[in-house]
């Protein structure tokens, strides 16, 4: 990892919790290989399983794939920003479809990105570096009370005002 990032996860105390949601097992089971040194990984298997462990964990970031008997990844994205406990944690689809209107529908919901299956495991661990820093500076600027957290903005002000 970076070393701003590094020193966010040190101010923080802990590693960050990554939530991995696929229905089929050796999927979570790469995932958690690429990160389980960096993150704290929590998994779910379905959509319901998701939603229970986003709420019961409170994860930095969800890996979610789109397609899942019972409740597929963009209902569960649904479900996730319109609950205020996990709103405003961050997803990324992970799906073996590569259409650009699924990518635009997942986008539309909320997702922050959408990964390709297979993984490409270089590029996803750069990105998910990305995010989880942007999420961390997001918390922590929050708990200094810099961050509206009603619209994860300044409200118009400088920071410095």
């Amino acid at each position: 990892m970076n070393h701003h990032l590094d020193q966010l996860i040190a101010n923080r105390g802990h590693k960050p919790k990554m939530l991995v949601v696929d229905d089929q097992a050796i999927n979570i089971r790469v995932i958690h290989n690429l990160f389980k040194r960096q993150f704290d990984v929590i998994m779910a298997m379905n959509g319901e399983q998701a939603l229970s462990q986003a709420e019961q964990h409170h994860p930095d970031l969800i890996i979610l794939d789109v397609m899942m008997p019972d409740m597929d990844g963009y209902e569960v994205c649904r479900r996730l920003k319109a609950n205020p406990t996990t709103y405003a944690i961050p997803v990324v689809f992970v799906t073996a479809h590569n259409d650009p209107a699924d990518e635009m529908q997942g986008i539309s919901l909320g997702a922050i990105d959408f990964i390709s299956k297979p993984i490409n495991a270089v590029l996803v661990e750069a990105r998910m570096k990305t995010y989880i820093t942007f999420k961390l500076q997001t918390d922590l600027l929050r708990s200094m009370g810099a961050l509206d957290g009603s619209v994860g903005a300044t409200g118009g002000k400088r920071v410095d005002e």
